[in-house]
């Protein structure tokens, strides 16, 4: 059979920031040999007017969503099977069965290949459901799915899933619990892949100590750069931080959520305390590496002057990279059932209405109107990211990094500057159509 896998955007342009996206290996790497299959990425090239596949294959985000149930009514015909899978299926595959012929839910290990059997037979069904002990595919380099436009890192996982539930987080709609790839095949991927600066997918590198610990010893001797995500209680480890850094770590994702210590607690963010933030953004600097923050704002306790505070807290401890997000409830999250159940929400399902953009308030907030909270995240964003404040961030921490690290800084700052303008008020996805988007 002949299959086309497509990895959508959420607009309808060419994205500068888009890295490899490393499903296509792991669907490469399970898909018989007996099989076509080709990989397109909506976010680097344009797609085609016309796709004359047995099966067409969508992996599918919320923030996708609409765009793919509009290429899925462009592309379907009578000869063709079309199946999706992603977050969003773990928990819309209902919603996404009006538009496709079946669906995955769950990872791709164990199921991909009986949904690709079941197709040969002529015998789709409707779901798939994977089982959460799948072990994790060793994914060998693929160099013919990933052509060219994305940003210039290695994307490898060792890990799926996350110790923590925070209430506006969607990992847990699609990972219960936390597995690991066997260290030995991670350390063969790195080696395989001959990319010299990686990035960890994992939702938390720092899964367990022990772990960690073993991973970072094991990958020592590659001489990799790699940047990950973690959580805060392994910024209070001098050991693991000591230990990253000697393994070629150069630059932390965090999330610090809120300087609020009531919407800490709102948020079930259990490893946070912002009375330590800067302390141990301290300590990671000591060690060389590069901070990426995040924030999500709009809780209910948060007011008005909550803006102003976490740019001057990001600027002040100079910050390599930020996002200022106003949050959004997520289909499956505690959030979002009970801004749900409060009758708080502006859309019911903002991801298929034809009216939200990219960036505007999906809900009523407690202790501000939804447009002071979206255009209070534009505007610190915007002014973080000013030529202005790159310099004076840049200046301010340039002791604590190397040439090499203080060309990353400018190169993703930068990148991050050119983008704010041109996600900012995007209608996702496109129009689904007026009868669609009555359902929202």
């Amino acid at each position: 059979m002949k299959i086309t896998f497509i990895r959508l955007n959420m607009f309808e342009h060419i994205s500068s920031d888009a890295m490899k996206p490393i499903l296509f290996g792991i669907i490469r790497e399970l898909t018989p040999p007996e099989h076509q299959i080709e990989f397109l990425d909506e976010r680097v090239e344009k797609l085609p007017e016309m796709i004359d596949s047995d099966i067409i294959a969508f992996s599918v985000e919320t923030f996708t969503a609409k765009r793919a149930y509009i290429l899925s009514k462009k592309y379907r015909t009578d000869r063709n099977i079309i199946v999706m899978g992603g977050f969003h299926a773990a928990v819309m595959a209902d919603e996404m069965l009006g538009y496709a012929d079946s669906v995955i839910i769950g990872d791709a290990e164990g199921v991909w290949q009986m949904f690709l059997d079941d197709c040969s037979k002529g015998t789709p069904k409707k779901k798939y459901s994977a089982a959460e002990t799948a072990p994790i595919t060793y994914i060998p380099p693929h160099p013919e799915v990933y052509r060219h436009g994305y940003f210039h890192i290695g994307v490898h996982q060792i890990s799926r899933g996350c110790k923590f539930n925070c209430d506006f987080c969607s990992i847990k709609t699609m990972y219960k619990c936390v597995r690991k790839k066997p260290i030995e095949d991670t350390v063969r991927e790195l080696k395989d892949s001959g990319e010299k600066i990686v990035f960890f997918a994992d939702d938390n590198i720092f899964y367990d100590r022990e772990s960690a610990m073993e991973l970072f010893k094991a990958i020592t001797p590659l001489k990799k750069m790699w940047a990950c995500q973690i959580s805060m209680d392994a910024a209070r480890d001098d050991e693991i931080l000591c230990a990253m850094k000697k393994s070629g770590c150069f630059l932390v994702l965090m999330g610090f959520e809120s300087l609020n210590s009531e919407s800490l607690r709102e948020m079930h963010k259990s490893a946070n305390s912002a009375a330590d933030y800067e302390k141990l953004i301290k300590r990671i600097y000591s060690h060389g590496i590069m901070i990426y923050g995040t924030f999500v704002l709009g809780y209910d306790s948060d007011t008005a002057g909550v803006f102003q505070k976490t740019l001057d807290f990001a600027v002040r401890n100079s910050i390599a990279i930020t996002n200022f997000n106003p949050l959004i409830p997520m289909p499956g999250t505690p959030v979002y059932e009970r801004m749900k159940s409060e009758g708080r929400l502006r859309y019911e399902k903002w991801w298929l209405s034809d009216v939200y953009r990219y960036g505007e308030t999906a809900f009523m907030p407690g202790n501000m109107t939804p447009e002071e909270l979206s255009e209070g995240c534009l505007r610190i964003r915007t002014e973080f990211y000013s030529l202005k404040c790159i310099l004076k961030r840049l200046l301010s921490c340039r002791n604590n990094m190397n040439p090499r690290n203080l060309l990353i800084f400018l190169l993703a700052n930068l990148i991050s500057r050119k983008e704010i303008h041109k996600k900012q008020g995007q209608l996702l996805g496109g129009i689904l159509n007026e009868a669609d988007s009555d359902k929202t």
